[in-house]
């Protein structure tokens, strides 16, 4: 294994210092082929979403703005989605690892562009947006609520808005202040007591306010970047000119990436993610509990009672192609992530699931050393970066951020 590693490596290299020493304006067709659907002209519409029939109603995105931003859906009052998901730091947080009412075990992932998302958070435990969005309404480190109080609250302060969109709400007068079947043992309780209408009622009015949260992050378009105006000029056969034009070492760190890196292998499409989920062997957060990804991920999304099967979904069971047929094999998928988006990725350090590595530098070091997996199988092989390959992939990926920056 080691001696077929070496060999990758000293092939990378050669290859690198080849590609050095060529045209820097000079693209072959596979190259423009491959740039081509990288670009952000390739993404196409928003791709539908048939577990919430509400997802394109701009009634229910103009509530599902609302509800981002409130921080009434929270237990102290003083959490919102927007807490972690910034907007102006794309829709995520900058930190190693979220943090609503305590720190959290992962990294906060970016919203622009998750529309498209096969599956939801770093180990695909949710398989919509809208099932996604109820998640931190629970969670203890997050909003920190319960999903009778989220319900009484919608009842007290937006009452008119739910009923305009989602029809009347149930009568919930004798449900309990608090209480979830995922909460804590009084609130398991006090859910427990409730009747089958009531849980019922409670469930459907919980689910309408991931299906609005949901409805607005579906505007959450990708932002042209540096790298699609280039993408755009190439396929257009046209000079490049101002910020479209790469630089000799942008453009190496182009060739570079869609190349003998093999970033394309993980990192393809328009949004640079291939939306599966991969070991790369990044190490686990000392400290933390035992993290196996997709592995988990697998079993919670299957038990998702708001999952594309599920009762309050509004799709039909041959519309939930990536639930039914699913890999599930949890052993092959141990401590495996989703593969992130590229797009504004030199704005967001640090990186990986848990924020283990701090600069691109790093990652790039990461990838090239491509250390054995805790546990379960690291898929990557090393390659060997000259520190003008690493220079020139940092320069590349650069032009995939949103606003300017430094050279490294």
């Amino acid at each position: 294994m080691k001696a077929a590693r070496r060999h990758v490596a000293i092939g990378a290299l050669c290859g690198f210092l080849a590609l050095s020493a060529c045209d820097a304006t000079a693209l072959s067709e596979d190259e423009k082929a491959k740039i081509a659907s990288l670009s952000i002209d390739a993404l196409g519409p928003v791709p539908p979403a048939p577990g919430n029939r509400f997802a394109d109603d701009p009634r229910a995105a103009d509530f599902g703005r609302l509800l981002f931003f409130d921080e009434g859906l929270s237990e102290s009052g003083t959490i919102s989605c927007a807490t972690c998901h910034i907007p102006d730091q794309q829709f995520q947080d900058g930190r190693p690892r979220g943090f609503g009412t305590d720190e959290t075990d992962r990294r906060t992932m970016p919203l622009e562009g998750a529309a498209w998302n096969i599956w939801q958070f770093w180990d695909g435990r949710r398989d919509s947006l809208w099932a996604q969005a109820l998640t931190p309404l629970e969670d203890l480190r997050e909003h920190a609520g319960n999903r009778t109080a989220h319900v009484r609250y919608i009842a007290e302060a937006h009452a008119d808005s739910y009923a305009e969109i989602f029809g009347a709400l149930p009568d919930i007068s004798g449900i309990p202040e608090n209480a979830s079947p995922v909460g804590g043992e009084t609130e398991r309780a006090n859910w427990d007591a409730m009747t089958p209408t009531q849980k019922d009622g409670v469930n459907r009015v919980f689910a309408n306010i991931g299906k609005a949260i949901a409805a607005f992050e579906r505007t959450l378009i990708p932002t042209e970047t540096r790298f699609d105006r280039f993408a755009r000029a190439v396929a257009a056969g046209s000079e490049q000119t101002g910020d479209a034009a790469f630089s000799d070492l942008e453009l190496e760190g182009l060739r570079l990436f869609i190349g003998k890196a093999n970033c394309l292998e993980c990192h393809n499409g328009p949004r640079f993610t291939d939306d599966h989920f991969h070991n790369t062997g990044v190490p686990p957060v000392a400290g933390l509990p035992e993290d196996l990804g997709r592995a988990a991920g697998i079993v919670a999304v299957q038990s998702d009672p708001f999952n594309c099967l599920g009762r309050y979904s509004d799709a039909m069971p041959d519309a939930c192609d990536a639930l039914r047929f699913m890999k599930r094999d949890a052993t092959a998928m141990e401590r495996a992530y989703k593969t992130p988006s590229l797009r504004g990725v030199a704005g967001r350090p640090p990186y990986m699931h848990a924020g283990q590595i701090a600069t691109l530098e790093a990652v790039i070091d990461h990838y090239s050393s491509a250390p054995a997996a805790a546990s379960g199988q690291s898929e990557i092989r090393g390659v060997v970066f000259t520190d003008r390959g690493r220079q020139a992939l940092i320069a590349f990926l650069n032009t995939l951020d949103t606003t300017p920056v430094s050279d490294p």
